[in-house]
């Protein structure tokens, strides 16, 4: 009982259009008969027979799913034997309950004489198709919103996996990269080893909050790059410099993609103190630098750029807009608004 008044509940204004529409109906009948409108036109006993009637048409073919539909899927041959079948039972079911009304109040003969039975036979089939085809109509709309959801629901979950897949994918590599930083250091000036290794510590809490956030806000990216560029200098001086021009940008960005375009900037480049590599970030998130390339050094794959681009198209259906000429390397980032 319980579940039969959620369903109810759930599906009210279906149930309402059907009373609506059914009243409606008879009110065009009456007027059609007499030919005028009067209080008996608009009397509500028809309607709610109607609707009683299209409750026992929905019941019987809601049952008829039950055991005979074997996918939620649109079947053509499933569907039409279902509404086919529903509709005999109903015309059965409806006749009966006549037949027995009839014997009681003794109108067998005016209500089962050939004329008025073809008559009625035909009224009762064709309302039992209409009220049928607004079942079937609410039915596959209500299990299609669901599907939609559940695909929907299923897309977030995957696109949140690879998310934390490709997040997995570049954190160790930022961890490994620093610590190999530190290595080289010790062996060269503890002190600043020691200098470092406190910053990274800071810097590297930074990257375990953000692990688990799709977006963080601009400026919070940015404070996290100017001390991340700081690690740099203790190994390469000013061989590798960094411009910030004004950002004022309002957004998210993914987390750490800034960080790893100076990364990638830093990786590829070979940077001097005659010959500095300069590293700018735009207002528009544009991150530059000029191009001079370590000699001997494997081919770029490019996967830290894939894997960031991967990303934006997975949050937002937008691509990061790469640049790269024979002295000059930029790449652009999508600025995302929150809704």
């Amino acid at each position: 009982m319980k579940k039969i008044l959620a369903e109810i509940q759930q599906n009210k204004y279906f149930l309402l259009f059907i009373f609506l529409f059914s009243y409606v109906q008879t009110i065009e009948i009456r007027f059609q008969t007499e030919k005028e409108i009067n209080w008996y036109t608009f009397t509500p006993e028809a309607p709610v027979l109607y609707f009683v009637n299209a409750g026992i048409l929905f019941l019987i073919m809601r049952f008829l799913m039950m055991y005979w539909q074997k996918s939620d899927n649109f079947n053509f041959k499933e569907i039409f034997k279902i509404f086919g079948t529903s509709l005999l039972l109903y015309l059965v079911i409806l006749n009966i309950f006549k037949l027995i009304i009839a014997f009681i109040f003794n109108t067998f003969e005016r209500n089962f004489n050939a004329q008025t039975f073809l008559n009625n036979a035909i009224s009762d089939f064709l309302n039992a198709f209409i009220y049928g085809s607004f079942f079937l109509a609410f039915y596959y709309y209500q299990k299609n919103q669901k599907n939609q959801k559940q695909i929907a629901a299923f897309n977030e979950m995957l696109s949140e996996t690879k998310i934390n897949q490709l997040k997995n994918q570049l954190n160790p590599h930022f961890l490994f990269n620093n610590l190999n930083i530190l290595d080289q250091l010790i062996e060269e000036d503890k002190t600043q080893a020691s200098d470092f290794l406190n910053e990274f510590a800071d810097i590297y809490r930074y990257v375990l909050q953000v692990s688990d956030k799709k977006l963080v806000e601009i400026d919070e990216e940015l404070a996290f790059v100017k001390k991340y560029f700081k690690l740099i200098q203790h190994k390469y001086g000013k061989s590798y410099q960094l411009e910030i021009k004004n950002n004022q940008s309002q957004g998210f960005i993914v987390p750490l993609s800034l960080q790893l375009l100076l990364e990638n900037a830093i990786q590829h480049n070979l940077g001097t103190e005659t010959k500095p590599i300069f590293i700018s970030i735009d207002e528009d998130l544009t991150v530059s630098n000029n191009i001079i390339q370590k000699r001997n050094i494997k081919s770029p794959s490019g996967k830290a750029l894939k894997n960031l681009n991967e990303q934006y198209l997975l949050l937002t259906e937008s691509q990061i807009k790469i640049q790269n000429t024979s002295d000059h390397f930029s790449v652009t980032l999508p600025i995302i608004q929150k809704s």
